[in-house]
């Protein structure tokens, strides 16, 4: 009973002090780091789903609109380019990586947009049941990209801001070292801009 008595102020205060920690933020800089690393999961998981699509879109588009070679070759070289990009580990924190994934899937979403419009030319594959199937799964596999690119942005914008202000900062600091900014998504101005399409 006196070793009890005599560890008991010693456990409450490791517990208090336990509280504490857990109660200034200590744990959220990891926490944060986690959302940011799975709302990426599905901004990737969006994109491959696109890049799946494509092969079968491409194929329809072909069987109606065999002259419009030059833009079904674009969706493929676009779709090639994104798909064939080894992503390295640290994306997230590697500005250059992170640019040129952004590049590729903003170059192959231009690309499937110039495909989009070329199809308003060909009355018979607007009303194909293949490709409306496949357009409308691509556009909601859009939507989903779109929503899964917003919530990326809002989880990098958390934890970015917890590793810059307090008490953040100083867990950052002290316990947290390893941990960098994380990058995002910026639209490049040739995106902004809807693509040309010139009728001969």
């Amino acid at each position: 009973m006196y070793v009890i008595g005599r560890l008991f102020p010693r456990f409450m205060a490791c517990g208090i002090l336990v509280s504490l920690l857990a109660a200034c933020g200590v744990n959220d800089i990891p926490t944060y780091d986690e959302a940011v690393k799975a709302t990426w999961a599905q901004v990737d998981n969006q994109y491959k789903r696109r890049a799946d699509l494509i092969p079968n879109l491409v194929e329809v588009v072909k069987g109606f609109a065999a002259q419009e070679q030059e833009t079904l070759t674009a969706v493929v070289e676009a779709r090639a380019k994104a798909t064939q990009m080894q992503i390295p580990s640290d994306i997230l924190s590697n500005p250059q990586a992170f640019q040129a994934f952004e590049a590729n899937q903003g170059a192959l979403t231009q690309a499937l947009s110039r495909l989009l419009l070329v199809v308003e030319r060909y009355p018979d594959l607007k009303s194909n049941q293949n490709f409306l199937n496949l357009q409308a799964q691509l556009e909601g596999t859009e939507n989903r990209i779109a929503v899964a690119r917003r919530d990326y942005i809002q989880a990098v914008q958390v934890y970015n801001t917890e590793l810059r202000t307090f008490p953040g900062r100083i867990w950052a600091a002290l316990l947290y070292s390893d941990m960098d900014l994380r990058e995002t998504f910026s639209q490049p101005e040739s995106l902004a801009e809807p693509p040309e399409v010139k009728f001969n």
